[in-house]
Protein backbone atom coordinates (compact mmCIF):
# COMPACT_ATOMS: atom_id res chain seq x y z
CA UNK A 1 0.00 0.00 0.00
CA UNK A 2 1.46 3.30 -1.14
CA UNK A 3 1.78 5.87 1.63
CA UNK A 4 1.86 9.60 0.89
CA UNK A 5 2.27 12.12 3.70
CA UNK A 6 1.96 15.84 3.04
CA UNK A 7 3.38 18.64 5.13
CA UNK A 8 3.93 22.38 4.91
CA UNK A 9 0.41 23.75 4.81
CA UNK A 10 -0.70 26.65 6.93
CA UNK A 11 -2.05 30.17 7.05
CA UNK A 12 -0.40 32.84 4.94
CA UNK A 13 -1.29 36.33 3.82
CA UNK A 14 -2.04 37.09 0.19
CA UNK A 15 1.18 37.56 -1.73
CA UNK A 16 3.07 35.21 0.55
CA UNK A 17 4.67 31.85 -0.13
CA UNK A 18 4.40 28.30 1.13
CA UNK A 19 6.24 25.12 0.28
CA UNK A 20 4.39 21.84 0.44
CA UNK A 21 6.22 18.55 0.67
CA UNK A 22 5.08 14.98 0.22
CA UNK A 23 7.01 11.98 1.47
CA UNK A 24 6.25 8.74 -0.30
CA UNK A 25 6.86 5.27 1.04
CA UNK A 26 6.10 1.69 -0.02
CA UNK A 27 6.55 2.82 -3.59
CA UNK A 28 9.01 2.52 -6.45
CA UNK A 29 9.07 6.28 -6.51
CA UNK A 30 11.22 6.72 -9.57
CA UNK A 31 8.71 5.10 -11.92
CA UNK A 32 5.67 6.96 -10.63
CA UNK A 33 4.23 10.18 -11.94
CA UNK A 34 3.56 12.52 -9.01
CA UNK A 35 1.20 15.40 -8.63
CA UNK A 36 -0.55 17.93 -6.48
CA UNK A 37 -4.30 18.43 -6.48
CA UNK A 38 -6.48 20.69 -4.38
CA UNK A 39 -10.06 20.87 -3.22
CA UNK A 40 -11.73 24.01 -2.00
CA UNK A 41 -14.96 23.91 0.04
CA UNK A 42 -17.93 23.16 -2.17
CA UNK A 43 -15.76 22.50 -5.21
CA UNK A 44 -14.42 19.45 -6.99
CA UNK A 45 -10.85 18.33 -6.60
CA UNK A 46 -8.70 19.89 -9.29
CA UNK A 47 -5.23 19.42 -10.69
CA UNK A 48 -2.60 21.91 -9.60
CA UNK A 49 0.63 20.47 -10.99
CA UNK A 50 2.10 17.15 -12.03
CA UNK A 51 5.52 15.81 -12.86
CA UNK A 52 6.14 12.60 -14.78
CA UNK A 53 8.77 10.07 -13.83
CA UNK A 54 10.83 11.57 -16.62
CA UNK A 55 10.56 15.10 -15.24
CA UNK A 56 7.98 16.58 -17.57
CA UNK A 57 5.71 19.05 -15.80
CA UNK A 58 2.13 20.17 -16.27
CA UNK A 59 0.41 23.04 -14.48
CA UNK A 60 -3.10 24.29 -14.15
CA UNK A 61 -3.51 27.71 -15.71
CA UNK A 62 -4.11 29.12 -12.24
CA UNK A 63 -0.73 27.82 -11.10
CA UNK A 64 1.43 28.77 -14.05
CA UNK A 65 4.09 31.32 -13.21
CA UNK A 66 3.42 31.10 -9.47
CA UNK A 67 3.81 27.45 -8.47
CA UNK A 68 6.70 25.08 -9.12
CA UNK A 69 6.61 21.33 -8.70
CA UNK A 70 9.79 19.39 -8.08
CA UNK A 71 10.78 15.91 -7.06
CA UNK A 72 13.76 14.25 -5.41
CA UNK A 73 13.89 10.61 -6.44
CA UNK A 74 16.69 9.89 -3.98
CA UNK A 75 14.53 11.02 -1.07
CA UNK A 76 11.15 9.86 -2.43
CA UNK A 77 9.72 13.34 -2.09
CA UNK A 78 7.74 15.71 -4.26
CA UNK A 79 7.34 19.39 -3.42
CA UNK A 80 5.20 22.30 -4.48
CA UNK A 81 6.62 25.80 -4.10
CA UNK A 82 3.77 28.28 -4.10
CA UNK A 83 4.50 31.98 -4.50
CA UNK A 84 2.27 35.03 -4.86
CA UNK A 85 -0.53 33.20 -3.12
CA UNK A 86 -4.08 34.44 -3.52
CA UNK A 87 -7.17 33.91 -1.36
CA UNK A 88 -8.58 31.71 -4.12
CA UNK A 89 -5.69 29.30 -3.56
CA UNK A 90 -7.26 28.37 -0.23
CA UNK A 91 -7.94 24.65 -0.29
CA UNK A 92 -6.88 21.29 0.98
CA UNK A 93 -3.87 20.22 -1.08
CA UNK A 94 -3.35 16.55 -1.84
CA UNK A 95 -0.29 14.70 -2.98
CA UNK A 96 -1.07 12.07 -5.60
CA UNK A 97 0.75 9.24 -7.31
CA UNK A 98 0.19 7.46 -10.60
CA UNK A 99 1.77 4.14 -11.45
CA UNK A 100 2.55 2.51 -14.74
CA UNK A 101 1.24 1.33 -17.09
CA UNK A 102 -1.88 3.49 -17.01
CA UNK A 103 -0.59 6.41 -14.94
CA UNK A 104 -3.93 7.12 -13.38
CA UNK A 105 -3.77 9.24 -10.23
CA UNK A 106 -5.36 6.87 -7.75
CA UNK A 107 -3.06 7.05 -4.71
CA UNK A 108 -3.69 9.98 -2.39
CA UNK A 109 -2.30 11.52 0.74
CA UNK A 110 -4.47 12.74 3.58
CA UNK A 111 -4.18 16.37 2.50
CA UNK A 112 -2.82 19.53 4.03
CA UNK A 113 -4.78 22.74 4.53
CA UNK A 114 -3.61 25.94 2.87
CA UNK A 115 -5.40 29.12 3.87
CA UNK A 116 -4.59 32.44 2.23
CA UNK A 117 -5.97 35.51 3.95
CA UNK A 118 -6.70 38.74 2.11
Amino acid sequence: QVQLVESGGGLVQAGGSLRLSCAASRIRFGIYDMGWYRQAPGKQRELVATMTSGGRTNYADSAKGRFTISRDNAKNTVSLQMNSLKPEDTAVYYCAAASPPFYKYNQWGQGTQVTVSS
